[in-house]
């Protein structure tokens, strides 16, 4: 599987020298096809959804993609690696076909993507380190420096709750969760917010140092992925989403949380609703 690293932004305009050209079709899906490269932009610094691990992205989506390729016989999987604030942007400049990260799913999304049906669960919660004391449930952040990544439904979920809370919160965002990782180790900030399965995967990483909190705030949300929400990539849109109600009805989605996870997560069946917030 190949892909393309964000060290550069210049990515994006040197697609064609890791792909081939892209041809002006009225179907992506068979563009796609002739062309023989499936072009997906993602974020490999969001484990254990997306990350690199010897030069190679692997993850729970790497392996949804994995099965839903299986489909496509003769099309390679070019993964295009960008920083997460990059991601919706270069879908909407046609920089690649189709996003293939974790986005949670909301309404202002719903109405301007084509969101896939969800793949996980993205619930949000905290996670402190375990020599914390006085940070037990969400709501004890208040009054506390908590970090979160810059220009996510994290964040936008974050600044909602911490509204309703007695006392300030101070927000401080970054670029990608291993910064606000790292900060939350050295004490700089006192907490993490991020969606619970994340939050989950890196206290299993370091147990001597991360601690997440008991319960979840706001209300349940899912990831997804996007496309476009244009007649040309509709076939595209429905491809994806019939791979992944396969997946979901023959167990394959439930063994791969069980890999990744540790247990299978409970999703919405059926056509994609539009979540109220």
């Amino acid at each position: 599987m190949k892909y393309s690293s964000p060290l550069v932004f210049a990515a994006f305009a040197a697609m064609t020298a890791f792909s081939a050209p892209m041809v002006a079709h009225a179907d992506l899906l068979e563009e796609i096809k002739e062309r023989g490269v499936f072009n997906v932009g993602t974020e490999a610094r969001f484990p254990p959804f997306e990350f690199i691990e010897d030069g190679e992205i692997v993850g729970y989506s790497a392996d949804i993609m994995a099965e839903l390729m299986k489909e496509l016989p003769g099309v390679e999987l070019n993964r295009i690696d960008l920083p997460f604030q990059g991601i919706l942007p270069g879908l909407e400049a046609e920089q690649f076909d189709y996003i293939v990260t974790s986005l949670t799913l909301t309404a202002e999304r719903y109405d301007r993507y084509a969101m896939s049906l969800p793949i996980a669960d993205s619930t949000m919660s905290i996670m402190t380190t375990t020599s914390t004391d006085d940070i037990s449930v969400p709501a004890d952040i208040a009054g506390h420096v908590i970090g979160t990544q810059a220009g996510s439904a994290h964040l936008e979920a974050l600044t909602a709750y911490t509204a309703t809370l007695d006392s300030p919160v101070e927000i401080k965002t970054y670029v990608d969760y291993n910064e606000a990782y790292a900060d939350l180790a050295a004490g700089r900030i006192a907490g993490v917010a991020n969606s619970l399965p994340n939050l989950l995967d890196a206290q299993a990483k370091r147990p001597e140092l991360f601690a997440v909190v008991d319960g979840t705030f706001g209300p349940q949300k899912f990831y997804t992925w996007a496309g476009r929400k244009d007649d040309t990539s509709a076939s595209l849109t429905a491809f994806m989403n019939d791979g992944i109600a396969r997946l979901q009805a023959d167990g394959t989605l439930d063994a791969l949380q069980v890999k990744w996870f540790g247990g299978a997560m409970t999703l919405p069946e059926g056509p994609l609703l539009r979540p109220a917030e």
